[in-house]
């Protein structure tokens, strides 16, 4: 199992740890890595993926988990998810896009007409 966070893609970082002397020697930053489940409703069935606390809050706050899968673009996904949203599509549909808001424009100013 590789330390990598399945939704937001966080990975070990590199850097320093720095005695009081000052001394530098290299370690390793891990992400806080979960095993989390989630029930998706279209497809009913637990999915279970290793993710970081980030990527749980992630989830949640889009809706769950068909709604982060049918927001996310799959090119954004890696293959595990890419394939649990070709199922969930093909079960559901395509989620319709939000409607564009229209665009300001400046408006011209008023001429006040004299009496």
């Amino acid at each position: 199992m590789s330390r990598r966070c399945e939704i937001t893609g966080k990975k070990p970082m590199y850097g320093n740890k720095v005695s009081h002397a000052n001394n530098k020697t290299r370690r390793r930053f891990l992400p806080n890595l979960q095993e989390a489940s989630f029930f998706s409703d279209g497809l009913k069935k637990n999915i279970t993926l290793t993710s970081s606390t980030s990527g749980i809050r992630t989830i949640e706050h889009k809706g769950g988990i068909d709604n982060f899968l049918l927001d996310t673009a799959p090119t954004k996904l890696p293959s595990n998810l890419r394939s649990i949203r070709k199922q969930l599509v093909s079960k559901v549909g395509e989620k319709a896009p939000p409607p564009k808001a229209p665009r300001h424009t400046k408006a011209k100013p008023k001429v006040k007409k004299a009496a």
